[in-house]
Formats: C-alpha cells, sequence, structure tokens
C-alpha cells in the first residue's frame, strides 16, 4: 500500500519564553513549532510537537502517512521493550528498570557501522487513548545528547494513520544545526519507513 512522508525542519515561528517561573538566565530559551503550517494536522497534535529549546539545540520533525488502521500502528508504537521491531537501527533492547511503563528505562544497542554502541532511554509519556509517545536518551556512548522524541499517531479515515514524530537534541560540538538535523531525520525517517512497511504486513494478515 502506498505511503508519504514529509520531513520538516525547524520552522520560523519562534517565540522567546514569557510564562511565570522563567527568569533570566533562561531567557535564551525558545518555543520552536518544526511542523510546517501547510501540513493539516489537528491543533492538538500540532500543540504536542512544539519544542522548548535553547541556542545549541535544533529540533525537527518528520510525518508520515500509512493506509492501515490506527490500532494496528499503535500497536508497534506503543511497545517501548520492543523498539527493534521497526526501528532496524537497533540491535536489541532490555528494560533495565520498571516494566514499560511510563518512567521505565531501556538500553538499546545499535547496529555496528554508526557512530554510537548503546544508548539509555527514559518513557516519558504513553498515552493508549490518544496514541502518544515520548523518551528521553539519558546517557549512552553517542553525541545525540539532551535528545527528547515525541511520537504522535492520529486516523485519517478508517484506514489510514498520520504519524508524526518530532525531537530537540543539543548540537555537538564541531556540528551544524544542518548536519545534526540531516543525522537525525535520516534516522527517524528511515525508522518511519519500516514502521510503515510492516504495520502494512501486519494489516494484510
Amino acid at each position: 500500500m502506498p505511503t508519504s512522508l514529509q520531513i520538516q525542519r525547524i520552522s520560523s515561528t519562534k517565540s522567546p519564553i514569557s510564562e511565570p517561573g522563567f527568569n533570566a538566565k533562561n531567557l535564551d530559551l525558545m518555543w520552536v513549532s518544526p511542523i510546517s503550517s501547510e501540513i493539516s494536522l489537528p491543533e492538538d497534535v500540532r500543540r504536542r510537537h512544539t519544542h522548548l529549546v535553547s541556542e545549541n539545540q535544533c529540533c525537527s520533525a518528520v510525518v508520515q502517512a500509512i493506509e492501515v488502521p490506527v490500532e494496528i500502528v499503535w500497536s508497534l508504537v506503543r511497545r517501548f521493550d520492543n523498539p527493534q521491531a521497526y526501528k532496524h537501527f537497533l540491535k536489541s533492547c532490555r528494560v533495565v528498570q520498571g516494566g514499560g511503563e511510563v518512567g521505565s528505562v531501556r538500553e538499546v544497542t545499535v547496529i555496528s557501522g554508526l557512530p554510537a554502541g548503546k544508548s539509555m532511554e527514559k518513557l516519558e509519556i504513553l498515552d493508549d487513548e490518544k496514541y502518544v509517545t515520548s523518551f528521553r536518551v539519558v546517557g549512552g556512548d553517542h553525541r545525540l545528547r539532551n535528545y527528547r522524541s515525541i511520537t504522535t499517531l492520529h486516523a485519517a479515515g478508517a484506514a489510514r494513520t498520520v504519524v508524526v514524530e518530532s525531537y530537540e537534541v543539543d548540537v555537538p560540538e564541531g556540528n551544524t544545526v544542518e548536519e545534526t538535523c540531516a543525522f537525525a531525520d535520516t534516522i527517524v525517517r528511515c525508522n518511519l519507513q519500516s514502521l510503515a512497511q510492516i504495520a502494512t504486513s501486519l494489516a494484510r494478515n
């Protein structure tokens, strides 16, 4: 079944923080919406993909449409203990804290050939009603420092799902925003294309 994918880099929608509780040392933080206003999304989904980033961070988003009911796609995405089911850059995963609920921590092993070995990731959101999940990288031997990802699914018809995955991450010393986003976007894009293929196969069976 056909799928479609779009990558959105940081948009021009930036605004300084003006909320109570932030002091002067936080004024370099910005709210960033990495999804173009030209892409039609429910407003609550769009809000979830608004990131608070500093000057040494970047954020981006990938949008993937899959011609499969949302429940089937979610059955793959929600498995914090088994990300390698569709993330083919991962070799293995073990939950080292918790049982898969919010607050659990997993250790994933990356396949050889990538500039990383292991990553420690904490589950921050798992909402089975709204189809939302989020994790944050809390350790590991790689350069994606302070990486936080949020993934949302929403139905766009009886048998069509739109997946949006956005992230924020530090720009490593010696790299540019463009280089950092290009690397992370490639991984996210490949993961979502793999998700589309596997979900489509599940739906056929």
